[in-house]
């Protein structure tokens, strides 16, 4: 499979992640229906840290068994379980300190004259562009942890074809298109009401799906596990992340047990999409 091929299919995988984004859109959603699309999220979220984890590990614990042959030293074990404990803290704690430098602090409201306190309209629109802006904050958040998850599946995508294994290349590609799909319910399901525009839901995709394209191209020409392993660890650390600022700002709307099911379902279409993979030998 050439370069060009790899990289046009590197692509479509990727593209795929489109399909899911205009339920953003959607009119008239109920707290109900809110709380659902939010902890099917999360469940598709869920699902990828499991993933990416297992796939981090499973790294540095090949390492660990090249040592324990007497194949190389302990040396490239360490390093991996470095890159692995530092990538994993950046995507957790990192994003967290970015978020917190980036969130505008709310303004009080002014307090009128007389016994009763009154809160202008004004300050009321400032509440609610505020709760908005924090909205799309945390979708792009989860569009950045998607797109650093989607590079490594790049990666193996574009190592596969390199190295000849075309069959396994053509099923990946498959498997990951299907599970691409769903990743954009992960992006829009935590916005609640908010109803992103067009050019939002445009500017998400690319950041969360064109990194399937730009793995695919890197992955062709460089084979380096240390790559993978910290677009991996940086992954799982920011959807760990976004999972917790998801769960924490849905629990005030109630729905507590319908929330759940939902998180349950999700889980479930992320293992169902990602068995093509396995069945692939991915």
């Amino acid at each position: 499979m050439s370069f060009a091929e790899t990289s046009l299919l590197g692509a479509i995988a990727g593209f795929t992640i489109f399909l899911g984004l205009p339920f953003g859109r959607a009119r008239n959603v109920g707290a109900r229906t809110r709380v659902g699309l939010a902890f099917f999220a999360v469940g598709i979220l869920a699902f990828i840290f499991v993933d990416v984890m297992e796939h981090a590990v499973a790294i540095v614990e090949g390492a660990v068994d090249g040592y324990k042959a007497h194949e190389q030293s302990l040396w490239p074990a360490i390093g991996l379980a470095v890159v692995l404990a530092a990538g994993f803290a950046v995507g957790l704690a990192g994003i967290a300190t970015v978020e917190r430098r980036l969130r505008r602090r709310r303004p009080r409201p002014p307090i009128a004259g007389g016994a009763t306190d009154t809160v202008p309209v004004e300050f009321a629109v400032r509440e609610r562009d505020l709760a908005r802006d924090s909205a799309l904050r945390t979708g792009m958040t989860i569009a950045v942890a998607i797109g650093l998850h989607n590079f490594a599946e790049g990666l193996a995508i574009g190592v596969s074809a390199s190295s000849g294994e075309i069959a396994l290349a053509t099923v990946l590609i498959i498997g990951f298109a299907l599970h691409n799909a769903t990743e954009g319910f992960g992006i829009v399901g935590p916005l609640g009401d908010v109803r992103p525009s067009w050019l939002w839901l445009l500017g998400a995709g690319l950041i969360a799906g064109a990194p399937t394209f730009l793995g695919a191209m890197v992955g062709y020409g460089v084979s380096a596990e240390a790559l993978e392993l910290a677009f991996y660890a940086l992954a799982g650390g920011a959807i760990l992340y976004v999972i917790g600022e998801i769960w924490t700002g849905m629990r005030r709307h109630g729905h507590r047990e319908l929330g759940l099911w939902l998180l349950s379902a999700g889980f479930f279409v992320g293992v169902v999409t990602d068995l093509v993979v396995a069945y692939g030998g991915g």
